[in-house]
Formats: structure tokens, sequence, C-alpha cells
């Protein structure tokens, strides 16, 4: 692994190496904000980015199954002392501490931890209103997952054992970061708006991670050990959580997924909701926040009608096809009036053949 390159001083504002840097680092850690970062213009799209690395290093450390439980934990609390402006820890403490637990093969995502002081000191030269947007969700993000891992530090690895369990770890993962979205869009939102979207926004980022959820349960128990379908639901199929991925076990833990993805549709409404009061100013575009949306819709279409490949390596996802046909039809902008039928052809049929 390379070592992290020095870290630029302070400046009015990061500079645009270290954003460009930022930018390529998504494209290789997720395709979905690499999307949605690419449709937003300046300076939207450059907030966005590295408020998504901030989070991302900590994914990345607490989706390690190599690290301990108690060394993430104390990974996880460092790096929030980081972020915390009244805490003396600096970044390269928090790197030299995390840099024995990088692999030497970790890829893009451990990449990002590698150069987590490039990315601290890429935000601290924010400006200061998306300093204060970004830094207390970020906070509360990093510090749930350090209060998950220490809960499940007995079984190496998540075991959600109910329902508002799992909701608590995704407003901890993922509406945390639809708080980032909306500390940031809302610095131009009136006041019905600010309103209206702080009330959906948790709704927003619900659906999106329940769909993960729903889609990726192979993949989550095999490269992670984590389970986050209920253990109440499984045992409700006679199904032992650490028995989820067994052949004998498939039709029972479909119909959890199932069960699962139909709970994440109760959320639909309200991120519509969400989308639809979205202000278009300082660089934000409804089409940005509209096709990972619409993506999750048609995720969920899938995993209606094959649960059990949730149970596969593979896992389950909508085709390149539709991706790529729903990004060139809207990428020139979506008005907000569309998206009740873009909802509806989506969830009735791919969208490139629709």
């Amino acid at each position: 692994m390379d070592s992290h390159p020095p870290t630029p001083a302070s400046t009015d504002q990061p500079s645009r190496a270290d954003l460009e840097w930022c930018h390529q680092a998504v494209q290789g850690v997720s395709r979905t904000f690499a999307i949605t970062i690419d449709l937003l213009d300046e300076p939207m799209a450059d907030a966005i980015c590295v408020g998504y690395l901030l989070c991302r290093v900590a994914d990345t450390i607490e989706d390690a199954g190599h690290i301990p439980p108690d060394e993430q934990a104390r990974l996880l609390q460092q790096y929030n002392d980081v972020l915390d402006p009244e805490n003396p820890t600096t970044v390269d403490e928090f790197h030299d501490h995390a840099e024995e637990w990088i692999p030497d093969d970790g890829g893009d995502d451990w990449a990002v931890v590698a150069h987590a002081p490039r990315v601290v000191e890429t935000f601290a030269t924010c400006p200061d209103s998306v300093r204060q947007a970004v830094r207390p969700p970020v906070r509360e993000l990093v510090g749930g997952m350090a209060m998950f891992v220490e809960r499940y530090d007995d079984t190496d690895g998540l075991r959600i054992r109910t329902l508002p369990e799992l909701e608590e770890y995704c407003y901890y993962v993922a509406g945390t970061v639809g708080e980032l979205i909306t500390n940031l869009v809302c610095r131009s939102a009136d006041e019905d708006q600010a309103d209206r979207l702080r009330e959906t926004s948790e709704s927003f980022a619900l659906l999106l991670q329940l769909v993960n959820v729903s889609k990726d349960v192979y993949v989550d128990y095999h490269d992670e050990n984590n389970v986050y379908l209920p253990a109440t639901w499984l045992s409700e199929e006679g199904v032992p959580q650490d028995e989820l991925c067994d052949p004998e076990h498939h039709d029972e833990v479909a119909e959890v997924v199932a069960r699962t993805a139909e709970h994440a549709d109760g959320f639909a409404d309200d991120a519509q909701t969400y989308l639809e009061s979205m202000p278009r100013t300082n660089g934000n575009r409804l089409v940005a926040w509209a096709i990972p949306y619409l993506l999750a819709i048609g995720t969920l279409r899938e995993v209606r009608k094959r649960p059990e490949d949730a149970l596969r390596r593979a896992g389950i996802k909508v085709s390149r096809e539709e991706v790529h046909a729903l990004i060139t039809s809207l990428s020139g902008g979506v008005d907000r009036d569309m998206l009740g039928e873009l909802r509806r052809t989506i969830a009735d049929r791919p969208f490139h053949r629709a």
C-alpha cells in the first residue's frame, strides 16, 4: 500500500488536485454515489464528494472482518475524535493506528482509509458552511458504527435481532448520510422546504439501505460475517441466523428477504416527497438523487421476482442496460412532476423495456 501523500497547508478552499483525487476515489468505491456526484454541479458536487469519503473511511473499518471488534471500536472512536474540532487527536495519529490493518491488496476501499489524512485535510479547507453541515452527521455515523461493533463484539459480526434494531442500524449508517445531504441542500431552502426535507430525509436513506440489506444477504454474511435480516423474522421461519445461507433454508430465508423488501417499499412515498421538495441551487440537481431512488425501486422489483438470488454471491441488481438507459434518458434533468410516473414504470418493468 502506498504511503499517503503529504497533506496541504490549510487554505480558504481545497486545492483542485485534492478535489480531483477525491472524485476519482469515489469512482472506485461506490458506483451509485459516483453517478450521483457526476450529475451534480459545483459547488455541491465537491461538498457531497468529500463528505461521502469521510463516511467511507468509517464504513470500511466497520465492515472489516479481519479486524477484532475491540480494535474496530477503538479505531472508530479515534476517527470520531479526529473529526471533533475540540479534540487534539490528529488524523496522522489515526492513520498510524489504522495502517497495520490496511491489507496490501485492499483495493479502492482501503486506499481511501490509507489516504484518510488527505480526505480529512481536504475537508478542513472546505467552506465553513460545508463543514458545519457535514461534521455532525458524519460524527453521528462514526459513533453509531462504534456502538454496534461494541454491541456485537462477542460474535465477530453483527447479528441484528429485531426490526427496530435494524432500523436503528440503518439510521446510523445511512440516515446520517441523508442528514448530511439535507444539511447541505437546506442551506438555500426556504423554511417550508427545509421542514419537508428534514421530515422525510430519513425515509429516503432507509429505503436505499434496506434495499441493500435485501439484496446482499450472501455477501454480507460470507464476506463480512454480518446478518442484517432480523433474528425474530428468521425465527418465525425456523432459521437460525448462522444458518441463513444453508441450502436447506433457502425457501424460508427468501420469504424473509421478500418481507424486508416490502418493508423497504414502505418508505418509498416519503422518499419521493423528499426528492420533490429539493431545492435546485448551489449546484444541486434533482436528477442526481432521483436516479439512485429509481434504481432502488427497480431493485425492489427484482427482489420481488427472485428473492432467493439474495442467497447467491451475485446478489440481486438491476441490469447494466437498465442503469445505462436510465442515466442516458435523465442525465439532462428531470422534473419533480415526473417522479411518480417514472417510479410506477420502473416498479412494473425494466426501464429500457418500458
